[in-house]
């Protein structure tokens, strides 16, 4: 798993975005005006930090300890950070990736909604 592949499946759901709104290497991908995938670098490889449910979060945390870590410069209960270093299957990080979505997309107005779709 690799940013380019992120950001090409991410691109891909509806009202999606790719911004750069801290700085020009750190690309964002934004769901409306939400933001659900922020693209880094934790040490030598490349990381996102991603939205989760925070009970799941916590079991991600676990399960692939070392590569799944709290969210850097994040909310720490809503927010991981996935090193892209092999240990985390890239079925999971793009099911990762999906569920930050769906929960930034949740949070969007109604009207923000109807107005992406």
């Amino acid at each position: 798993m690799n940013h380019s592949r992120l950001v090409e499946h991410g691109l891909e759901w509806v009202g999606t975005s790719l911004r750069h709104p801290f700085d020009p290497d750190l690309p964002v991908l934004f769901v409306g005006s939400k933001m659900f995938a922020l693209l880094g670098k934790t040490g030598e490889y490349e990381s996102v930090n991603l939205k989760a449910d925070p009970e799941e979060a916590w079991l991600l945390r676990q399960q692939y300890s070392g590569s799944v870590l709290p969210g850097y410069h994040m909310n720490k209960k809503h927010w991981n950070t996935v090193v892209l270093d092999r240990k985390v299957p890239d079925d999971e990080v793009l099911a990762m990736l999906e569920q930050s979505y769906q929960l930034a997309w949740s949070k969007l107005s109604k009207r923000e909604r109807l107005e992406l779709k």
